[in-house]
């Protein structure tokens, strides 16, 4: 896997959590600028994806198995879209600690992906 891009995944993912947090700090649901956030994040994790298959395709191999690194992969994929879709429905404070929750989750599942990977 690309490093740099694992990297920039999980410290953007690591900036909306922080950002959402804020907001639910200041008791604000996800407004039109955390989404754009999200969509950006969402970008990045769905190039991963895209290099992960890629990397798959070209005959390389996770040191920990494929199917736990395809899990982790599609995992890391849908893991803001779906605190994104969530908070949607909740239009409070706890929306946005919905998202600040799936961002972190992302980051860990990041540090995940590169030990799977085997770097």
């Amino acid at each position: 896997m690309l490093d740099a891009l694992t990297v920039a995944v999980a410290v953007a993912a690591l900036a909306l959590a922080a950002w959402c947090g804020h907001a639910a700090y200041r008791d604000q649901p996800t407004k039109d600028w955390h989404f754009i956030g999200m969509a950006v994040v969402t970008v990045l994790a769905l190039a991963q994806l895209v290099v992960g298959v890629v990397q798959l395709a070209r005959g390389e191999r996770p040191e920990q198995g494929m199917a736990v690194f395809i899990a982790y992969l599609i995992g890391s994929f849908a893991a803001v879209p779906a605190a994104g879709f969530l908070s949607l429905t909740e239009r409070t404070r706890w929306g946005s600690i919905t998202v600040a929750a799936g961002a972190v989750v992302l980051a860990v599942l990041e540090v995940r992906l590169y030990d799977i990977w085997g770097n």
